[in-house]
């Protein structure tokens, strides 16, 4: 059993976790949406991302936004297949 000075390693992991931001799951950038967003492009990768706030603090990313993911995608390999 845990006393109150002990903590578990789940607080303490917490501890380092910043809140009202997450990271691209492209490119792993650190991003912090505007409050109540529901889409969010990354600065950096140009991907575009649909949000979910658990709490008005907590934002979690739902997924890519599909069409402007393909179009990424289509123009990458047409990058790609230029060179």
């Amino acid at each position: 059993m845990t006393t109150a000075k002990e903590s578990s390693s789940t607080q303490k992991r917490a501890i380092h976790r910043t809140t009202g931001a997450f990271r691209c799951l492209s490119c792993f950038k650190h991003l912090s949406p505007p409050k109540g967003a529901t889409l969010y492009t990354c600065p950096k990768c140009d991907y575009e991302w649909r949000v979910a706030w658990f709490t008005p603090e907590e934002p979690r990313i739902r997924g890519p936004v599909w069409e402007s993911y393909e179009k990424l995608n289509q123009a990458k390999m047409a990058d790609k297949g230029e060179k």
